[in-house]
């Protein structure tokens, strides 16, 4: 009994012993097999970190505003007889917009006429007779005056006439008609929006501190998201002479270059629009496009592509040991210090050299040490001034 017992245990040690041996030989099997594998090397597109100028700027939040804009009205009571417009068009100078009924008017237009008539007349033989001195001089001055109160009367109902017609000031563009044909207006009543819309002006307010840099003729780019794809440039017009108390800031306008294509008015008063104020000075910066950077809560980084440094003797090894694509390059992460963002790119500070090359597209799936294959195939190109696509 005790001898089965003493077989069945070495029986048991030795299939126990065989499992293990098994195992070990398969655990070194897998790590021979993962020290001679090498992982493939990362597609990626590359850059250079380049010198460039950038303008200074400033930056303000403004209005859009008319060059001139007037809401028409109506000078006198009256019925509306025509309406000259349909609104939204443009009109000249002097275009008849609205015809109110002038009846009355012209009826006492022609008898006013026919007693300046008369009182020029009987002025005619009244200025004859005092020349003979017939009449006294008191005789010709009363005749003077009659003849001078019609030619008032005729001039003040004339004048009524023409308020009558309502015409536009100013060329511009017309807003939505506020009266309808046979509608009584009075003095007064709002009848049309009329608007210069070019040139165009831009109201903004810029900090007291900004006053030492700004003049006027300075150049100015302004952008709105009603037009996305277009940027206009101005110059500074006119600044104002005092700073607001409340908020320390002085008002700024500037004269937009003809903002309007043909008849299609792309800008319009009171519309939202940033506003950059280029400075004549500009500055030196290291740029690389936004791409490139590797944006994380422990510190921005950019990935410098560059034949991987070599290990030193004695020096431990920390990581695992960069690798060398077909170009014998690798990934090294650097850390670095952004500055300004514009358009697609953005200033470095500190961390990179000029000339450096660093990964542009595919940043996200980089890691230090890694191998790296250069390629154009699908890279972006990135702009200073980028504009969206349509559709």
């Amino acid at each position: 009994m005790i001898k089965r017992f003493i077989f069945a245990a070495i029986l048991l040690l030795v299939i126990i012993g065989g499992l293990i041996a098994i195992k070990g030989f398969q655990i070194r099997d897998l790590i021979e097999a993962g020290n001679s594998t090498t992982i493939p090397p990362i597609m990626v597109s590359a850059t250079t970190a380049t010198q460039a100028q950038w303008e200074t700027r400033l930056s303000a939040i403004g209005t859009l505003e008319a060059a001139q804009g007037v809401i028409i009205t109506a000078d006198l009571s009256g019925r509306v007889v025509n309406l000259a417009f349909e609104g939204g068009e443009n009109v000249a100078a002097g275009d008849l917009l609205v015809e109110q009924d002038s009846a009355t008017e012209r009826a006492e237009l022609s008898a006013a006429q026919a007693d300046l008539q008369l009182a020029n007349r009987n002025l005619n033989r009244v200025e004859q007779l005092y020349k003979q001195r017939v009449v006294p001089r008191s005789d010709a001055d009363a005749a003077r005056s009659t003849a001078a109160a019609a030619q008032a009367r005729v001039d003040t109902i004339a004048t009524s006439l023409n308020k009558k017609q309502i015409v536009a000031p100013f060329a511009g563009r017309l807003g939505l008609k506020l009266v309808d044909i046979g509608q009584d207006l009075t003095s007064g009543v709002p009848i049309v929006s009329l608007q210069k819309v070019d040139p165009m002006l831009v109201n903004f307010s810029l900090p007291q501190q900004a006053l030492a840099s700004i003049e006027s003729g300075l150049q100015v780019e302004v952008t709105t998201d009603a037009v996305t794809d277009k940027t206009f440039r101005g110059t500074i017009s006119a600044i104002d002479t005092q700073v607001s108390e409340s908020t320390r800031t002085v008002r700024v306008q500037a004269t937009l270059d003809s903002p309007s294509q043909g008849e299609d008015f792309q800008l319009l008063p009171g519309m939202f629009a940033k506003v950059d104020i280029i400075l004549p000075n500009a500055r030196n910066v290291l740029m690389v496009p936004l791409s490139s950077v590797s944006f994380n809560t422990f510190g921005d980084s950019v990935f410098v592509l560059a034949e991987p440094p070599p290990q030193k003797e004695g020096e431990p090894q920390r990581g695992p040991p960069a690798q060398a694509g077909p170009g014998g390059l690798s990934a090294l992460q650097q850390f670095v210090q952004l500055g300004e963002r514009r358009g697609d790119f953005v200033e470095v500070t500190r961390g990179l050299e000029a000339g450096q090359t660093v990964a542009k597209d595919g940043v996200f799936k980089l890691r230090n040490g890694a191998a790296i294959d250069i390629t154009e195939e699908g890279a972006t190109q990135p702009s200073l001034y980028p504009k969206p696509a349509n559709g």
